[in-house]
């Protein structure tokens, strides 16, 4: 974490040496991860774990129409799910130990495409996306399970102008840092829907794009899993805990 610097002054018999107190600050970044649509929080548990041993606060959750509730699968819509998410973020910021002001959403798929809207109400610092999914602006408040998947598709196939997708248009306006993960045979996200998440960032402080080779959407294969949990640990150690360790002048 962020150590404090201050000048101190040491008296030995008649003389004053000089010295220099660090000193570690008494927060900590927070870390909320958003699982994709028909998963859970279940796989984001282990990654949780060694992230919060690197010295940050986790919190994983299940959207409504997941986990115990999964029997409203079929009801839910991507307004509850954001309603989900914004009161995800606002419980992990009420833990003791947050900086407020130093947190990372970890988002995959359709949990990838909330947390960038997200962005747009809430304070985040850091952003990392693993397959993040996209969806036209229009049935906002229809089911999720009754969108037309071929027309989606279509969608996600085309190049999509940051000005014309709610999403993109946050994307747009992030300046913060920004970890997009693709998998290389996705059979859900084209490589096209990545292609406009990266055109969409223009204000980034950072953008660091990497691919899973021989992976599919949903990392069936360990390798894969593997793959993706060094390159999020690796980006959040440099990101998050990175610039915690820096040494910031006392007040």
């Amino acid at each position: 974490m962020t150590a404090n610097s201050e000048p101190a002054r040491i008296r030995v018999e008649q003389d004053t040496i000089a010295g220099t107190f660090l000193s570690p600050k008494a927060k900590v970044p927070g870390v909320l991860f958003v699982h994709g649509w028909g998963g859970s929080q279940e796989r984001d548990l282990n990654r949780a774990r060694g992230i919060a041993g690197l010295g940050c606060v986790c919190l994983t959750f299940d959207l409504r129409g997941h986990g115990a509730f999964n029997d409203r699968q079929a009801s839910v819509t991507r307004e509850d799910n954001l309603r989900d998410l914004l009161a995800a973020y606002d419980h992990l910021l009420s833990h003791p130990a947050i900086d407020t002001s130093a947190v990372a959403v970890v988002g995959t798929s359709y949990g990838g495409y909330l947390a960038t809207l997200l962005s747009q109400m809430r304070k985040v610092r850091w952003l990392a996306l693993r397959v993040p999914a996209i969806y036209r602006d229009e049935d906002w408040h229809l089911a999720k399970r009754e969108l037309n998947r071929e027309d989606l598709m279509q969608y996600r196939a085309s190049h999509i102008d940051a000005t014309g997708n709610r999403a993109l248009r946050a994307c747009a306006a992030f300046r913060g840092d920004v970890l997009i993960v693709e998998s290389e045979h996705d059979e859900h996200v084209p490589h096209a829907t990545i292609m406009s998440y990266r055109a969409a960032f223009q204000q980034t402080h950072s953008l660091t794009h990497r691919i899973i080779d021989d992976a599919d959407h949903s990392l069936t294969s360990e390798v894969a899993q593997e793959a993706y949990t060094s390159m999020l640990v690796d980006w959040v150690t440099e990101m998050v805990v990175g610039e915690r360790l820096s040494i910031n002048p006392a007040p």
